[in-house]
Formats: C-alpha cells, sequence, structure tokens
C-alpha cells in the first residue's frame, strides 16, 4: 500500500509541475507580468528591472518542468522528493496570503492556460504539499522508468529542452497561445454578453444622520424623510459573467473612440501594438515602415495602439520616421494582445489573421507589392495548428526519452535474464 500511495502521489506531482512548468515555459513574458505584478502587491515594483522579471520567468519555468520529468522518472529520488517538499512549503503560505488577501486575482500558477481563483489555488496547493509530504518520506519507493546509469541524459536533454522552448517563445510568439485574441478569435464576439447570463448583483448601502447620530440602511430598511441624507456606498455582491475581451477600446490622441470603426471594418487592418514605447525594440523598424506603406498604397488601415504619452509618441516618431497614426489602449490590454513589444496584429472582420513579433516581421517581396493581402500567405490563417504544434513536442521531447526508457529497460531486462541464465548455468 505505502508503495501504491507513493507512486500515485508522485504521478500527481509529475503531472501538474510538467503542465505548470511547460505552459510557462511558452509564456514566459506573461510569467514575467505576473512576477511584476507580485512585486506590485507587495509595493516593490521599481525594485526589478524587467530583465531580471524575464529572467525568473525563465528559471520558474525550468526548475517547475525539469522537477515534474525528474519525479515522473524517478531521477535521483531523494533529492528531487525534498526539492519538490521545500517547494511547496513555500508556495502554499503564499497561495494562503493570496486567498486572505485577494491582492491579485489570479496566482499565475497555469498561466493562462487555466485560470484558477485564489481559494482554489490554496486547494491545490495543499493536495499537492500532502502529496510530496508522502513522497519525501519514501522516496525509494517510487518505480524507476530509467536507470541511474542514464539519468544524466534525462536531466540534461530536459534543461536543454525546457530553456530552448523559453528562449524560443521570448524571441517569437508563444508557442501555443492561451489568451483572448489568439489568431482565429473574433474579438468582437469576445466582447458580448450572451442572452441570459448571469448578472452582477450590487447592495448600497445609505448613510443618514438624525439628531446629530449616523446610521446606516440598506433600500429595504430606508427610513422616513426626517434623516438626512450623508454618504452612500456602493458594493458588489456577486460576479456576474465577464465576456473574455472586456477592456479592447481604442481612442485617438484627440479623444475620439475608433473601437466599433476598427471592429466593423470589413477589409484587412493593421494594429501596431507597443505597450511601452520607451522601451519598445526599434530594430526591425525598416520592416515596420515598408509594411505601413504596403498597407497605405492598398487602403489598408494601420494603427498604433499604445499606453504611452504624448512625449514618448512624439520621441518615437522622430527616432522611427513612423507616419502612421497613435492611438491609446489599456497597457494590459496591450500586454494580452500580443507578447512582444512592439508586435504587430493583422486583423479582418474583427477576427485576428496573424500575429508577428518584432523579431519576425513579415517581408513583403517585390513581385507581391502590387497583391492584395488576400493574394497571398500573409493575409491569411497560418497553418502551424495546435495538433501540428502539439506533434513537433512528442516528436522532439516526448518520443526520444520514450525510445531512450524503453531502450534502457530492455537492456536491463537482457542483463538481468544473462545475470540469471549464468547463475543457473554455475549451479
Amino acid at each position: 500500500m505505502k508503495k501504491i500511495a507513493v507512486n500515485i502521489a508522485r504521478l500527481l506531482l509529475a503531472l501538474v509541475f510538467i503542465f505548470s512548468g511547460f505552459v510557462k515555459a511558452v509564456d514566459p513574458l506573461g510569467t514575467a507580468y505576473k512576477i511584476e505584478d507580485y512585486l506590485a502587491a507587495l509595493h516593490l515594483g521599481s525594485v526589478m528591472p524587467s530583465m531580471v522579471a524575464v529572467a525568473l520567468s525563465v528559471a520558474l519555468a525550468a526548475t517547475e518542468f525539469s522537477l515534474g520529468i525528474f519525479m515522473l522518472f524517478a531521477i535521483r529520488r531523494h533529492f528531487c522528493s525534498r526539492a519538490v517538499l521545500v517547494f511547496m512549503a513555500v508556495m502554499t503560505p503564499i497561495t494562503l496570503w493570496l486567498a486572505l488577501a485577494n491582492p491579485i486575482s489570479d496566482c499565475g500558477c497555469f498561466g493562462d492556460a487555466v485560470v484558477l481563483t485564489n481559494w482554489q489555488t490554496f486547494g491545490k496547493n495543499v493536495v499537492l504539499l500532502l502529496a510530496a509530504i508522502v513522497v519525501a518520506r519514501a522516496p525509494e519507493e517510487m518505480f524507476r522508468f530509467v536507470s541511474k546509469t542514464n539519468q544524466w541524459i534525462v536531466i540534461n536533454y530536459t534543461g536543454l529542452f525546457v530553456l530552448a522552448v523559453s528562449i524560443w517563445c521570448l524571441y517569437d510568439l508563444p508557442l501555443f497561445d492561451f489568451r483572448p485574441y489568439h489568431v482565429g478569435a473574433n474579438i468582437k464576439e469576445g466582447m458580448e454578453i450572451p442572452e441570459g447570463a448571469e448578472q452582477p448583483s450590487f447592495e448600497t448601502t445609505f448613510i443618514l444622520q438624525k439628531d446629530g447620530q449616523q446610521q446606516e440602511f440598506t433600500i429595504d430598511n430606508y427610513p422616513d424623510s426626517t434623516w438626512t441624507f450623508v454618504d452612500s456606498k456602493t458594493v458588489q455582491t456577486k460576479a456576474g459573467y465577464v465576456p473574455p475581451i472586456h477592456d479592447f477600446s481604442i481612442t485617438t490622441t484627440d479623444g475620439d473612440d475608433i473601437t466599433d470603426e476598427v471592429l466593423s471594418d470589413t477589409g484587412y487592418v493593421f494594429l501596431l501594438v507597443a505597450p511601452h514605447l520607451e522601451t519598445a525594440d526599434d530594430a526591425r523598424l525598416d520592416l515596420m515602415n515598408e509594411l505601413y506603406e504596403y498597407a497605405r498604397d492598398h487602403g489598408y488601415p494601420f494603427y498604433g495602439l499604445t499606453a504611452s504619452g504624448e512625449t514618448a509618441i512624439n520621441r518615437w516618431r522622430d527616432r522611427t520616421g513612423a507616419e502612421y497614426d497613435f492611438c491609446l489602449t489599456d497597457e494590459i490590454t496591450l500586454k494580452t494582445i500580443i507578447r512582444s513589444n512592439p508586435g504587430l496584429l493583422l486583423i479582418k472582420n474583427a477576427t485576428v489573421v496573424r500575429k508577428w513579433s518584432h523579431n519576425n516581421l513579415p517581408q513583403i517581396d517585390e513581385d507581391q507589392t502590387a497583391l492584395q493581402l488576400n493574394q497571398f500567405s500573409m493575409g491569411q490563417m497560418p497553418q502551424d495548428s495546435v495538433p501540428r504544434k502539439i506533434a513537433i513536442i512528442l516528436l522532439w521531447f516526448v518520443l526520444p526519452l520514450a525510445a531512450l526508457t524503453i531502450a534502457d529497460r530492455t537492456w536491463m531486462w537482457t542483463k538481468y535474464f544473462l545475470v540469471n541464465q549464468h547463475k543457473e548455468k554455475r549451479t
């Protein structure tokens, strides 16, 4: 029974750590933003530079993913079981603080793939902490999939793989996009509230005064006119349905809201997304300006969306020669739309057709400049579907480790058989 309990707990920990580490690895910027949210909640927002937050994000993803794989394969059983126990012993009190104080609405444990409330996160961590205690008490009961001789292969390959994934997703865009602005998503539909959806509830409390005494009343027990109104306060008692996209708006620098105009356009619209122009990468601006000129020549609207002020916008124009109009959008929304500063979005009929990092902007050849967007691949939905991406992960990571496991087990069983056969001959 002890062996069964330890291995069930080990598999639970392995699967959760692998999943948690992987979704962080494919979106390192998203995890870095969450780290910055934690620091802001602790009033330490100015302590850590953005690049340090990104480095911590990559390190956290690599640690979780590697510990999960090591638990799955029972590698360095004593060390890994204790490391997981320490990890959970640290994270569980933190999530209890999150549940009680609620400084941020989502802990970010599983990135944008699975969003849990703070109390759900704490409950999940309590279960994982108990599982970690079970494994740490008897790590030798974990069944090995790979012999001690070949453990170094799994250790090195896992580390290289998860770091390569994080670096690639930092350079380009997340391999898997779990946000509501993913390619193929319709922004307008994402903003709609379905008919019959649960509505939020609010309660208003009135503060009234009579004979020098103040008292609070609700609408149900509101007193007569002999009381004098002092103040009122309204609190939300129940959260209603919140659409996946609830904070998307585009406002010109003159204050005009053009959100409906952009989303109602039946043609192509380019959106250059730069949350902070002060820190935006301008290494590929020649390509960006060429894309703007192509859009202008073919009548496609091209807007720059930023949360920066007029000074930063003017400085960007002076430095880059940008001629496109800039509009203002919420900073968090821009960071959610695309994990790149700047990044480029192509939409049509409010549907996201393409997304590009500033490191991987499309290049229009001379023989394509006269073509409309729908006449070549740039204006079409990409072919790298989710099943294809999963197949790539299976091919480059799961398949090699599975082959190693089969080869290792075959060798060990063959060795065991030969040794026993030799013993039988001697007797």
